[in-house]
């Protein structure tokens, strides 16, 4: 995999050295609330890079670990498509870096990957993440009743967003 420039982010593979400052971000409130996860997210992050049907690439920005970004396929010739999911640090919220990041890998995965579409399921109630997702262009499919547990044990909605190749905003 090779490195993609944003403009003003750096997307790489997740190495191994990366994983206490990435279960760092994912330990804050605000990024549990939505990622959740077990006691040992170190652990939890170090399986998700040896999950093959997983992508994971660390969003940098400057010297600092910004987040992370991945993305799955689905390569059945009828229904193929892109996924994607990413978490970043709170501290960086508001500076454009989660567009920047989507937007990238988004050109990536439809100009060197090949895809015609890519797929993102925020939380229905993440209005930031919608509307960061929306700037890169992916549009609301519609609410996908009960998709997740919280950490209540409720059931909460999400949302299925999906963007064609074609309106990808560059």
């Amino acid at each position: 995999m090779t490195v993609l420039q944003g403009a003003s982010v750096v997307l790489g593979p997740t190495l191994t050295e990366d994983i206490p400052a990435l279960a760092a971000i994912r330990a804050t409130p605000e990024v549990r609330a939505r990622w959740r996860g077990e006691d040992d997210l170190e652990a939890e992050i170090a399986g998700d890079l040896e999950d093959p049907g997983t992508i994971c690439l660390t969003i940098r920005y400057g010297e600092r670990i910004a987040g992370m970004i991945q993305w799955y396929s689905e390569e059945e010739p009828d229904y193929r498509h892109a996924g994607i999911d990413l978490f970043l640090d709170p501290a960086l919220h508001g500076r454009g870096l989660g567009t920047d990041a989507v937007r990238t890998l988004a050109r990536h995965l439809v100009d060197d990957r090949g895809y015609h579409r890519l797929v993102i399921d925020p939380a229905a109630d993440n209005a930031a993440a919608i509307r960061c997702y929306e700037k890169v262009g992916f549009r609301p499919v519609g609410i996908m009743r009960e998709y997740e547990r919280g950490a209540d044990g409720t059931w909460h909605d999400g949302l299925l967003m999906d963007l064609l190749a074609a309106e990808l905003r560059r």
